[in-house]
């Protein structure tokens, strides 16, 4: 897989992330700044760091099996690991700007 590809795949992985939301907050889970890390492998697999705003989030099973389900559906993934991390705690400041205007923040 070249380079270019993976990059593809990532920025399809991105658009599926941007379809998944915490069910308390209006704002999908890519723009709050809770994907740490993507990493396309040469077989399709891919490794990806996530958090939540809190970690006793009520919501984190549904929300990590939608990740899981969403990034193992793009055409050339053939599958997904997804690490639930808490280094570095999430803050406000990891959110996109259409994220901070959204929950006005800005």
């Amino acid at each position: 897989m070249t380079q270019e590809e993976k990059t593809t795949l990532e920025e399809r992985i991105v658009d599926v992330l941007k379809t998944v939301y915490d069910p308390e907050i209006p704002v999908n889970i890519y723009d709050l700044g809770m994907i740490y890390r993507i990493e396309v492998q040469e077989d399709g697999n891919v490794d990806m760091d996530m958090t939540f705003t809190a970690p006793n989030c009520p919501a984190a099973d549904f929300i990590l099996e939608d990740v899981r389900t969403k990034v193992e559906s793009v055409d050339g993934i053939t599958g997904a690991n997804v690490n639930l991390v808490f280094e570095p705690a999430w803050d406000q400041s990891m959110m996109s700007e259409e994220a901070r205007v959204e929950l006005g923040f800005d």
